[in-house]
């Protein structure tokens, strides 16, 4: 898969995993991109590890897409973690 496919399969697998997860994220699609590509990262990480599949060359492949999305939501879940208490201040 191409640099530039694998983008627009971040951005993607990032869209979905936001629309999946109930309450407001925040960033942009800037944000939503970085995320993605992480998230589509560590799903094929954790896909290569269990199932021995690749979702580098896959893009059809809808365990792919399982994957890149369920790494995208534990990516998303983290940075909600991390900014969290961003903004806030203390009175």
């Amino acid at each position: 898969m191409g640099f530039l496919v694998f983008l627009i399969f971040g951005l993607i697998a990032g869209a979905l995993a936001k629309l999946i997860l109930p309450g407001k994220q925040g960033g942009g699609w800037i944000t939503t991109l970085i995320l993605g590509v992480v998230g589509a990262m560590l799903g094929g990480w954790i896909a290569g590890g269990i199932f021995n599949l690749d979702i580098y060359n896959s893009f059809f492949e809808p365990l792919a897409w399982v994957f890149a999305i369920g790494g995208a939501i534990i990516v998303l879940l983290i940075w909600g973690l991390v900014t969290k208490n961003r903004g806030r201040t203390r009175a």
